[in-house]
This record gives structure tokens, sequence and C-alpha cells, in this order.
């Protein structure tokens, strides 16, 4: 699949300009690089990714909104689970590279997560929040330690940086609503109790896993352990 398709094809139709199409296409390399980075430093693959031609705007029953610059989407084909990271257009355009490498990590964190508590069938429905600050404080307990799996420094010290209590880069979301979002480009706006996994019992119990992966899952539930042992001694 290219994972530049959905674009290419906004593009076509005309919904996104030729100048905004070119510089999503021209930084492009930016996200190769971060998945063969975060590949490299966990040993694990990545899953599938693609962009998407607009920007996610999550809102709640008040009048706060969040952008989402990338979600972690699970599918069920035929007893197959398939996780998709969707990637929006605006973080390509106008995120730096650690930027764009911290968020690619924070969502493969949401993949292994994913992956462990369907596995071991803890997760039927996530929980749903009522609010924004609630929706990031729930975010962070879904995943694992990032020193767990990635043994790139620089790598952990972005996604540190970025994410001290739920994602934060005021320069890029200026951006975002200076460029994408007032200009009228693509916006996909839902609410928060959409953007969760709802899963039946019945469809995780014929999933055939990956069980490669489910070990190595397994080996990092062990070093995510010891890490919070030594932080609470």
């Amino acid at each position: 699949m290219d994972p530049l398709i959905k674009v290419k094809e906004a593009h076509q139709k005309g919904i996104l300009p030729d100048d905004v199409f070119n510089l999503i296409v021209k930084r492009f390399p930016l996200v190769v690089s971060g998945i063969n980075r975060i590949e490299n430093a966990s040993g694990i693959n990545y899953p599938i990714a693609y962009v998407d031609p607009s920007i996610v705007l999550s809102s709640s029953s008040s009048y706060d909104y969040g952008i989402l610059f990338a979600r972690t989407i699970p599918l069920i084909f035929e007893n197959q689970l398939q996780v998709v990271i969707q990637i929006s257009s605006p973080l390509i355009a106008y995120g730096l590279k650690g930027t764009i490498h911290a968020i690619l990590a924070h969502e493969f964190l949401h993949y292994l997560n994913l992956i462990r508590k369907i596995s071991k069938m803890e997760l039927l429905s996530d929980e749903i929040s009522g609010n924004l600050f609630e929706n990031v404080y729930a975010d962070s307990t879904r995943l694992f330690e990032p020193r767990a799996v990635f043994n790139d420094k620089t790598l952990l010290l972005h996604i540190t940086k970025k994410f001290p209590a739920g994602f934060k880069d005021f320069k890029l979301e200026d951006k975002t609503i200076n460029f994408w979002i007032k200009k009228d480009l693509p916006i996909n706006n839902i609410t928060l109790d959409t953007n969760i996994v709802k899963l039946s019992t019945e469809a995780i119990s014929k999933i055939k896993f990956d069980q490669i992966l489910l070990k190595k899952i397994e080996e990092l539930e062990e070093k995510n352990s010891k890490l919070h042992k030594k932080k609470y001694l």
C-alpha cells in the first residue's frame, strides 16, 4: 500500500492545493526515517502506516478541543488483527523532525500495548473519558515505559520532551491552525467517545496473533515491570 495514496487522491480531486501537496511529499522522508529509527531502536516491525489528507479535531461536550496528529486504529479482517497508524498531513507538513519521530514512537507504544491487552482478553472497550484533560491522562496509562522499548537515547529525549503529560508542541499547533484549519483544508471532527477501541469478546477470541510479536511483548513487559519497580523504590 502506498502510504501517500489518500493524499494523492485528495490532490487529484483539488481538495489539497499544489503547494501543500508538494510540501507533504517533500517532507515524507522524515516519516520513513522515523519508522526505520523506531524499528532499529525496538527490534520490532512498525505496523502499517498511511498519511491522511486531513487533520483530526477531537472535542468533548464542553467548548475545548484537541488536535490529533496521529491515531492508532485496530481493524479485523478474516480473524486477523491489523493495526494501522493514521498520520495527519499537517504533522508532516509543519512538524519538526524530532516531533514527527516522537509522535510516531508514541503511536508505536499504543500499538504494542493494544496488542498486549487484546491478546490477553483485557480489552473489550477502552474507557470513555468526559473531557480532554481526562483523555490525556487515560492515554498515558495505556503505554509501555519508552525506556523499556527503545534503546535510542535521542529518540527517548524527543518522547520525554514532547509528551511530559500529553502531547504539546505549540509551534506545530499554531501552524496547523493558521495554515490548515483557517484555510479550510480538510478537517475530520470527532468526539472523544469515537476515538476509543470497541471490540467484542467473540471477535477477540477468533483473532490469530503473531506469536513472535507476542513473545517480544512479553519480554518488554518484564523490562517495563522492572523499570516501574526501580521508579518507586
